[in-house]
C-alpha cells in the first residue's frame, strides 16, 4: 500500500490553519513548522507532524529555505504549500524545491521570477496588449529619476520593483520632496526585498484597486473567477475586501478578466494567481501587478463562488484539469472581508504585541472567521500584526455589510489593542455604505483615528464593577456593598485611570447590587446582576433604566470592559497616589515595541529639536520614526544600530535647551 501524500505548510498563523482544513479534507498528510516563538501556536499543534525550525524571527526559521527543506525530508513531505507572505514568492525556494523532488503549489520558478520585478512584469503585460500604467523602468540614479518624474508628472508613486504589500512604496506631490521619497523607498526596499531598485508610477486620483482572480491548469485552460474589490487601504496595505465590487459593471469585469486570463496565459501561468488594476473614474483600467500566490483576500471568492481555492491548487498539482469552464463560473451574492490586526488606531496603527486574555468568535450563518487565535497565545512582536480574517456573506451587499458589522459587535477579543472598533466604525461611513470608495478613501475619514471619548457610564460600571472584586463572597451574595465601613449609606470613592486620564468616582449604594455612580458632573445608576460577579464574565447591567450586556474582565489592578468592538483598560489608583506618568515632552525616547533598531541618526552631545527624527525602528514589517519631543541635546544613547530591543527600552535621552533653546552641537 502506497503512503498518502504529504504536504508541508511553510506558513504560520491563520492561513497555515486554512491550508491545513483543506489538505485534511483531500487526503493528504500534514506537516507544519514552527519557530521558537510559535511553539505554543494553534498552527503548531494541529498538523500531523509538526518540526521546530529554531529561531524566533523570520529570517531564522520561516525564511531560511535550507531549515524548511530539512523539514521535508525529515517528515517525507511530497509537497510543500507557501501560503501568502514568507517564501510564497520566492523563485529560488521554488526552484529549491522543485530541484529536491518536491512539488511547490504555485507556478513555476521562472514566472515568479518574472512577476515578481514590477518593471520585468510591466514590459511582459503590456507586450501581451494589457494597459500599464504611465511611467519608468530605467536607470536607477537619482539624477535620471528626477528628470523621469518631471517628464510624467506629479502625483506620482515610488515603488520597490522587487516586492509588494506596501514596502518600499512612497506618494510624491512635488519635486520638492522627491529626492528624500526616493532614499527612503530605496532603504526600505533593499531591507524588505533585499533589493533597492525602484520604478515610477504615475499617481491616478480617484481610482479603485480592482483584482481579477486567475486560475490555470496544466492542460491549457485559464479561467478567471471575478474581481475583487480592494479599494479601502491604509499605507497601501488593504483593510477591507469584497466581491463583486460595487464598481464594476457586467461588461467591465468581462474586460478586466479577459485582460488578466490573457496576462496568465501569456507566461504559461499554472495555478492560483491574482491580476491587480487600477480602475479610473472614466472606466480605464491599467495593469498594476501579478501575485504569483494565493490572496489574504481569497475568502471572498470563495464564498460567492463556493469554490475551495486551496483544493484547486492541490488539484493543479496534481495534473488534474480544472473542474469548471469560464461558462460555468457565476457570482452568487455578495462578500466583504476585514483583516484583524493587534494595532493601535489612535496611535497611527502602531503594532501591538501582548497575550490574548479572552476571545470569543461570533457565529450566524453566512459568517466566516479565518484566524489563529486562542486565549493564552502570545502576539509576538517578530511577525505580521495580523490576527485573521472576519468575512461575511449576504443576498446583496447591504446585507453583508450588515452582516459583517454585527459579527464585529460579536466578535470579543481582551488583549493586546486592536483595530475591531476602528473597522466596526468604519463599515458605517457613508462613503462605504455607498460604496463609493477609493483607494484615497481612509485619508479622508481620519476621525476615526481619534481616540473616542470615554463616556461616563464606561467609567461608572468600572467603578461598580472594580468595587465588587474587594467584596467578600457572602457580602457579594447578601448584597451587602460597602466593604470599607459597613454603613451601606455611605458613598465610595475611587479613583481609576485609562487611556492616559484618571477619573474620580463616588458610589453610593442603593440596595443589593444597585448604586448611584457620580462621575465628574453625570450621574448614574447601574444595577448588576449576581451572577455577573467573577473574574470574567458578561456582566448583565441595567444602567439609567437601559439593560444591557457588557463583557468584563479582571487581572490584578486591571479591569477590561468590552462592548461592540471597543476595549477599555481600567486601572485602580484608589490606593497609591495618583502620579503622572512619562509622556511628551519627557525627554526620554524609549521603543514603543519589541524590534530591530534600523537607524540613528543622532550623536551624544547633538542638539535637536521638538518633531526631529532620531531613530528608526522595525517592527512587524514595518519602518517606525522615532522622533524629539521636545528641545534640547542628546545626553545618552541606549541602542544601536541593529541591535534587538525591547519596547519600552530607553534609545535616546534628551536634556532640555535653557529657555527652550538647544545647545549647539561642540
Amino acid at each position: 500500500m502506497s503512503a498518502p501524500a504529504t504536504l508541508l505548510i511553510a506558513n504560520r498563523g491563520e492561513i497555515a490553519l486554512r491550508i491545513l482544513r483543506t489538505a485534511r479534507a483531500e487526503g493528504y498528510r500534514t506537516v507544519a513548522v514552527f519557530s521558537d516563538a510559535d511553539r505554543h501556536a494553534p498552527h503548531a499543534n494541529s498538523a500531523d507532524l509538526a518540526v521546530a525550525l529554531g529561531g524566533r524571527t523570520s529570517a531564522e526559521s520561516y525564511l531560511d529555505i535550507d531549515k524548511i527543506l530539512s523539514a521535508a525530508r525529515t517528515t517525507g513531505a511530497t509537497a510543500i504549500h507557501p501560503g501568502y507572505g514568507f517564501l510564497a514568492e520566492n523563485a529560488d525556494f521554488a526552484r529549491a524545491c522543485t530541484e529536491n523532488g518536491l512539488q511547490f503549489i504555485g507556478p513555476s520558478a521562472d514566472v515568479i521570477e518574472l512577476m515578481g520585478n514590477k518593471r520585468r512584469a510591466k514590459a511582459f503585460v503590456s507586450d501581451a496588449g494589457v494597459p500599464c500604467i504611465p511611467g519608468f523602468q530605467g536607470a536607477q540614479d537619482d539624477r535620471t529619476l528626477m528628470a523621469e518624474a518631471d517628464r510624467i508628472g506629479f502625483p506620482l508613486m515610488i515603488k520597490a520593483a522587487a516586492g509588494g504589500g506596501g514596502r518600499g512604496m512612497r506618494l510624491a506631490h512635488s519635486s520638492d520632496e522627491l529626492a528624500a521619497l526616493l532614499h527612503a523607498a530605496r532603504s526600505e526596499s533593499q531591507s524588505a526585498f533585499g533589493s533597492g531598485e525602484l520604478i515610477l508610477e504615475k499617481a491616478l486620483v480617484g481610482a479603485r484597486h480592482i483584482e481579477i482572480q486567475v486560475f490555470a491548469d496544466r492542460h491549457g485552460n485559464c479561467i478567471h473567477l471575478g474581481e475583487r474589490d480592494c479599494s479601502v487601504q491604509r499605507r497601501h496595505q488593504k483593510v477591507v475586501e469584497e466581491s463583486p465590487s460595487p464598481g464594476v459593471e457586467a461588461d467591465l469585469r468581462r474586460a478586466m478578466g479577459e485582460a488578466a486570463v490573457a496576462a496568465a496565459r501569456a507566461c504559461a501561468y499554472e495555478g492560483a494567481g491574482t491580476v491587480e488594476f487600477l480602475l479610473c473614474p472614466d472606466g480605464e483600467f491599467y495593469f498594476l501587478e501579478m501575485n504569483t500566490r494565493l490572496q489574504v483576500e481569497h475568502p471572498v471568492t470563495e464564498m460567492v463562488t463556493g469554490f475551495d481555492l486551496v483544493a484547486w491548487q492541490l488539484a493543479v498539482a496534481r495534473s488534474e484539469a480544472l473542474p469548471v469552464t469560464q461558462q460555468q463560473v457565476s457570482q452568487c451574492g455578495h462578500a466583504i472581508e476585514v483583516r484583524l490586526y493587534a494595532e493601535d488606531p489612535g496611535q497611527q496603527f502602531l503594532p501591538q504585541a501582548g497575550p490574548i486574555l479572552y476571545w470569543r468568535e461570533p457565529s450566524g450563518e453566512g459568517v466566516r472567521l479565518d484566524h489563529a487565535v486562542r486565549e493564552g497565545v502570545e502576539i509576538t512582536p517578530f511577525y505580521d500584526p495580523m490576527l485573521g480574517k472576519l468575512i461575511a456573506w449576504g443576498r446583496d451587499r447591504e446585507t453583508a455589510r450588515r452582516k459583517l458589522q454585527q459579527a464585529l459587535a460579536q466578535l470579543q477579543l481582551i488583549g493586546p489593542k486592536n483595530n475591531i472598533r476602528f473597522l466596526y466604525r468604519l463599515l458605517a461611513e457613508p462613503e462605504f455604505v455607498s460604496g463609493k470608495a477609493d483607494t484615497g478613501f481612509l485619508d479622508t475619514i481620519t476621525h476615526l483615528t481619534v481616540p473616542e471619548a470615554i463616556s461616563s457610564d464606561w467609567v461608572a460600571l468600572a467603578a461598580v464593577l472594580n468595587h465588587q472584586r474587594y467584596l467578600k463572597p457572602q457580602d457579594r451574595r447578601g448584597g451587602r456593598t460597602n466593604w470599607r465601613s459597613g454603613d451601606s449609606s455611605a458613598h465610595l470613592h475611587y479613583w481609576l485611570s485609562s487611556e492616559g486620564r484618571d477619573f474620580e468616582c463616588t458610589l453610593l449604594p442603593l440596595g443589593p447590587h444597585r448604586y448611584r455612580v457620580s462621575v465628574a458632573d453625570q450621574t448614574h445608576e447601574i444595577a448588576v446582576q449576581p451572577q455577573a460577579l467573577d473574574n470574567t464574565a458578561i456582566a448583565i447591567i441595567t444602567l439609567d433604566g437601559v439593560t444591557q450586556s457588557t463583557l468584563f474582565l479582571q487581572q490584578g489592578c486591571s479591569l477590561y470592559l468590552l462592548r461592540a468592538g471597543r476595549q477599555l483598560q481600567f486601572e485602580d489608583r484608589s490606593q497609591k497616589p495618583l502620579q503622572a506618568s512619562l509622556g511628551q515632552g519627557s525627554g526620554q525616547i524609549t521603543a514603543p515595541m519589541d524590534g530591530s533598531l534600523l537607524e540613528v541618526l543622532v550623536e551624544l552631545n547633538q542638539a535637536v529639536r521638538c518633531g526631529d527624527i532620531l531613530a528608526v525602528m522595525e517592527a512587524m514589517k514595518m519602518e517606525h520614526p522615532l522622533r524629539a519631543d521636545r528641545d534640547g541635546t542628546v545626553i545618552k544613547l541606549g541602542a544601536c544600530a541593529g541591535d534587538q530591543v525591547r519596547g519600552g527600552q530607553l534609545l535616546v535621552q534628551i536634556e532640555a535647551a535653557p529657555s527652550g533653546t538647544p545647545r549647539r552641537r561642540q
